[in-house]
């Protein structure tokens, strides 16, 4: 496969070695090594079936890698990523499909975040005045707060989004995975949520964004992967990358 691949030295926050992951005989990603920068947006795109959201899950300890290594901030290398282990790296995320606390109400799906316990623990705690008013601004940053008493599971599509979202601005966190974070939303949601992003990048943290949409690509991102059946297609600025013939004979089928 012809690969159009630019190098440039970075800070990297995340570096993937050689990762590989199959499920049933299918190489979904396939010897894959790639760096993230520290403080930059960086997109992840490619045909549904690429490997993107399996490179996340592999990222986030939903999933085992089968080979390879991470290193995340400069730490030692790891093998094995755990999910209850990713907030020890500074590290959250969000999925393609919502995942809340359904029969909690809207505030206390950021409180249990905010309390940074189990949820068992989170339920029966008295909340301190800081949790409480952290939660109400990150509510109210996402036009949520007039919802604070409802279950999660009574809102729409668009504020279910928003939720998770908020839960993880919520957290303490140095990196971002935001996993299709547009889909489904109405346009003045995807302009909030642009904007969350940009704020995210002008306080020193990273995103990891995957997206479909390559004008959110062009207008957000930093830099981009192009990933086709779980290899690295192509690495750059996205104008750069998303103008080339290869990328969009691959990607955009043209």
């Amino acid at each position: 496969m012809n690969t159009i691949l630019k190098t440039k030295k970075i800070t990297p926050i995340i570096s993937v070695r050689r990762v590989t992951k199959n499920f049933d005989g299918v190489r979904a990603v396939d010897d894959l090594s790639i760096e993230i920068e520290k403080g930059k947006i960086t997109g992840i795109i490619g045909p549904n079936g690429s490997g993107k959201t399996t490179l996340i899950n592999l990222l986030t300890g939903m999933i085992p890698f089968d080979t390879g290594s991470v290193f995340v901030n400069g730490s030692k290398e790891l093998f094995k990523i755990k999910a209850y282990d990713i907030s020890v790296f500074g590290s959250t995320r969000t999925f393609q499909d919502v995942r809340l606390f359904e029969q909690m109400t809207v505030l206390d799906n950021i409180l249990v975040v905010l309390t940074e316990r189990n949820v068992a623990s989170a339920l029966f705690e008295k909340h301190k005045k800081f949790h409480n008013q952290k939660a109400k601004e990150v509510l109210e940053k996402m036009g949520l707060w007039g919802k604070k008493n409802e279950l999660a599971v009574n809102l729409s599509y668009g504020q279910r989004k928003l939720l998770e979202i908020a839960r993880v601005l919520a957290t303490k966190s140095d990196v971002y995975f935001l996993d299709e974070p547009f889909a489904g939303l109405f346009p003045e949601m995807v302009k909030l949520i642009s904007e969350i992003i940009k704020e995210l990048k002008q306080q020193g943290k990273t995103v990891i964004l995957i997206e479909h949409d390559m004008s959110l690509i062009r207008e957000l991102c930093d830099y981009v992967f192009v990933m086709e059946s779980g290899n690295l297609l192509a690495e750059g600025e996205p104008k750069e990358v998303l103008g080339d013939k290869k990328v969009i004979e691959a990607y955009l089928g043209e």
